[in-house]
């Protein structure tokens, strides 16, 4: 019984990844905090030298 639920479990857990990699999650990725502080200064950065010009 033991070696049979094992066996099954692993199945329905490769299954399941298999699964999940075909339907992937439309969710945009998380970027933290700090990253967004960076990028939003290097984009001000960029607005502003382009404004110089």
């Amino acid at each position: 019984m033991n070696r049979r639920k094992k066996i099954n479990d692993t199945l329905k857990a490769k299954a399941k990844k298999r699964n999940a990699k075909l339907h992937k999650n439309p969710k945009p990725k998380y970027i933290s905090k700090a990253d967004r502080v960076e990028v939003s200064t290097d984009e001000m950065s960029a607005q502003t030298t382009d404004c110089e010009k």
